[in-house]
Order: C-alpha cells, then structure tokens, then sequence
C-alpha cells in the first residue's frame, strides 16, 4: 500500500456551524462528508485523520444538526455534515437540515467534492439518490464509500460493489469504493480522491506533515432531506 498523506493527521476542529453566516469564510478547498444516521461518517473521518475523537458520534442518531469544520493547514478543511434520514427527528429539525443543506451545498464555492457514504448491507436509499441526482445536476465530485465492508464477506462485499457501480451507470461524476474504518480498508483509495479534490502539491503536502508526533496522540434543485426514506 502506498504512504498514505499524514497531512490529515493535522486536523482539528475548526467551528460548529448551525446557520450559513456562522460557515468559515468561503475560500481555499473544501470536502464534504454526508451521509444517513448511522452510516459511519465519523469512524471514517477518525480513520482518515488517525485520531479517534476528532469526529464525535451522536448518542442519539440524527440528532446532530450542525455543521462541523476541520482544519488541515490554512487553505484546506473537511466538513462534516448532519446526518439524514432519521425518522424519529422532529420535523421542525428536519426543516433546519434542510435550509442548511441547501445553503451550504447549494452555495459553497469552496466545496471540491462529496463523500457520500452509505452501508455496503443495504440497498441505497431515497435520500441517498437524492444526493447523488443533486451532485450530477450541479457537476459535484462525489465519491461514494460503502461504509461497513468488514460485516462482509469478501464475495457478498464485492457483489454489492458491482452492483451499486451497476446502478450507478450514467453518474459520471460518482466514483464508489469499499471502506471499512475498523479494518482500515480503502484508505489508500480515500486518501487519493480527497487528495486530487484538495490540490494538494507535493510542497503543500511536505509542509503539512511537519511537526507532525509519531503517535496518533443557488438553492440546492430536488433535494427534500426533510423527508423519511424507506
């Protein structure tokens, strides 16, 4: 396996963003991760960054309404973004998903690219095809993780990655991988995607991983993330 970039060992929390004007100032390079309650969204930022409570999971699934940034240097920041699809949500918070979605995906310059991410176990959902006709609508990088491959074995795992790439005929702006964050599997291919989106040079990349210890110490068009998928 490749080395994989240790600038991501770098991140740390930026701010928590529950309206637009609280969103840092819209410039450098942007990633985005979304995806249903209980998708896995924070063990893959936690992999990626090899810090396990950079991003925190909700006790309670889908009650995280916030938009949350992560720092890698001064031009460069993943975000994270509310979970969707949660039936038991209030309908007053599904309402506030979706005017924050909306501006932020919708409006946000700086945004490179979109991990989407989604259980290999089941079959992808209303809100999850909402998100992807959004990202093909508006030309968006997305790439899409099928979160939890380890619950696999490795001929299921594969079936279903060949049958979602299937599915996905027609995406041109969609790529889609295995990942497992207990396993560690797919981080290369992660690293790479994120790495093309975020323009990392081979000088930005080398100032990064300085001082860096040995340890792991518009309006968005057809998106209704208000609505419950089946």
């Amino acid at each position: 396996m490749a080395p994989l970039n240790s600038a991501y060992r770098k991140a740390a929390f930026l701010t928590s963003a529950a309206a637009p004007d609280q969103f840092p100032p819209d410039s450098g390079f942007e990633a985005a991760f979304a995806g249903r309650s209980n998708a896995g969204k924070s063990s893959a930022l936690n992999a990626l960054c090899e810090h396990h409570g950079l991003a925190r999971t909700s006790k309670t699934p889908g009650r995280t309404r916030l938009v949350n940034f992560f720092r890698l240097d001064a031009e460069r920041r993943l975000a994270d973004l509310p979970g969707y699809g949660y039936a038991k949500v209030p309908e007053a918070i599904k309402l506030q998903w979706v005017r924050l979605m909306e501006d932020y995906l919708g409006r946000r310059e700086s945004l490179r690219g979109l991990i989407l991410l989604a259980d290999v176990r089941h079959p992808l959902k209303d809100l999850d095809w909402q998100m992807l006709d959004w990202s093909r609508e508006y030309a968006m990088p997305t790439h899409l993780l099928l979160t939890k491959a380890d619950k696999l074995k490795q001929g299921p795992a594969a079936k279903r990655l060949a049958a979602v790439r299937s599915e996905l005929d027609g995406f041109d702006n969609v790529s889609v991988q295995l990942f497992s964050a207990l396993r560690r599997k797919g981080l290369e291919r992660l690293n790479q995607v994120l790495d093309g989106w975020l323009q990392w040079s081979e000088a930005a990349a080398a100032e990064a991983q300085k001082k860096i210890p040995d340890q792991h110490g518009g309006e968005v068009s057809g998106i209704n993330l208000a609505r419950s998928s089946s």
